[in-house]
């Protein structure tokens, strides 16, 4: 497997280097679709300018990414465009071999069932095979690497390339069972933009039933785990938040950075959810909905936790993809993460319903954008409310997409469905 991946990765660093090469890079760069104002090369730029004259590239109301993302650059900015096509490697990479670990627990699992006869016979159907789960892997990484929407933000150097690689590394060590790491990665990703703090959960729980401790509040193992889990990933975060103010010498990126993403400030357009309905809302309204906005992102973790306590795999995946649909400045990378998992579960595609309007919809979603933008804002012919209705129809289509258990088919058995359920959330 290791010739098909490696020649995977060549194909993709191939093509990222040649858009980087044409005029359609600077295009892309532009794109409110790519790049926000939180993640946007050239806000890093402007910021790497502000460091070099010894001036705060938090003092004006351009940069908003953390301190340790500038300090990188200002080693790295002669080496941009290969720092950002390594990010995406190692991305793929990691989700590679994660998804090859998680894939050794499934057929183990799915062998344990059959010697113990507990599969119907109806559902043998659904039970993978070596040499089906043996692609897999490959599968997630090619879902990721030739993804348009991973290669237009790679190409417009937008950071949450960063960060999506740091989730995936995240992913890894959690598979792998290292507790520190996880820890450490989930705090560094938290630090980047707050929302994987809702990773916290399923990581934990996955910990604990790879070590066969149950989830029992009243075992005090299970406390004890729990809260060294929390000490090592509460002390990395605030290792991260130090060094960043020995760094700058002062705390102005804290509210620049985590201030900015929680009160968005900035309305510029993008496919997100926030941007139009605060640019309609009187002020005096605007903090009570920027808190019932904020919340969808962490409201959601507790109940899915609660149902899907057994399967904390399905769970990663589902916060992840609510992190892209309800953070406050989503660009088209956070979703290319969430969809490499797709092909983890391709065996029960035959039981969504509405699988081919959905894909459908995000296409045309996908195509409209600039079409859109291009009448509103230079031929003068639509107004923000074209723009909007768009990117609403795009975020309710990902729903179905995370949510596709929901989506079985009526016609199908009880026992077929429990089955499914089991094998979708391993």
């Amino acid at each position: 497997m290791a010739a098909p991946l490696a020649l995977l990765l060549i194909v993709a660093v191939t093509i990222r280097a040649a858009l980087f090469r044409t005029s359609l890079a600077n295009l892309i760069s532009e794109r409110v679709e790519v790049v926000s104002p939180l993640n946007a090369w050239k806000r890093v730029v402007e910021g790497l300018a502000l460091l070099d004259l010894d001036i705060s590239p938090y003092s004006g109301d351009v940069f908003h990414e953390t301190p340790m993302v500038i300090y990188l650059f200002h080693f790295l900015m002669d080496y941009a465009e290969i720092t950002f096509m390594l990010a995406d490697c190692l991305t793929a990479v990691a989700l590679y071999l994660a998804v090859k670990d998680y894939n050794k627990q499934v057929f183990r699992k799915q062998k344990f069932a059959l010697e113990a006869d507990r599969i119907p016979m109806d559902c043998l159907e659904l039970i993978r095979s070596p040499t089906e789960m043996y692609y897999i892997p490959l599968k997630v990484a090619m879902f990721y690497l030739l993804n348009p929407f991973t290669i237009v933000s790679c190409v417009a150097k937008c950071t949450c390339g960063l960060n999506n690689a740091v989730i995936a590394l995240f992913i890894l060590s959690t598979m792998r069972g290292s507790a520190l790491l996880s820890a450490i990665f989930l705090a560094l990703a938290t630090y980047q933009s707050i929302y994987p703090l809702t990773l916290c959960v399923p990581a934990l729980l996955y910990l604990l039933q790879r070590l066969y401790i149950p989830v029992n509040v009243r075992r005090s193992s299970f406390w004890f785990y729990t809260l060294q889990y929390l000490f090592m990933f509460l002390g990395s975060l605030l290792v991260l938040i130090c060094l960043s103010f020995f760094l700058l010498g002062s705390w102005d990126f804290l509210p620049a950075v985590y201030g900015f993403i929680l009160s968005v400030p900035d309305l510029t357009p993008n496919i997100g959810l926030f941007w139009y309905f605060f640019a309609e809302m009187f002020d005096h309204f605007r903090l009570f909905f920027l808190c019932v906005f904020q919340i969808n992102v962490f409201f959601y973790t507790l109940p899915l936790s609660i149902k899907l306590k057994e399967h904390p795999v399905f769970l990663i995946f589902m916060q992840i993809a609510l992190i892209a649909i309800f953070k406050s400045y989503p660009t088209v990378g956070d979703l290319s993460l969430y969809m490499a998992f797709l092909p983890v579960w391709n065996h029960l595609y035959r039981f969504l319903r509405n699988i081919f309007l959905v894909s459908c919809v995000l296409l045309a979603c996908s195509a409209l954008f600039p079409v859109l933008w291009h009448l509103w804002i230079y031929a003068g012919s639509a107004n923000s409310n074209f723009y909007y209705a768009i990117t609403l129809l795009f975020s309710v289509a990902q729903v179905p997409v995370c949510l596709s258990p929901s989506l079985l088919s009526s016609r199908e058995s009880s026992s077929k469905t429990a089955l499914f359920t089991h094998s979708l959330l391993f």
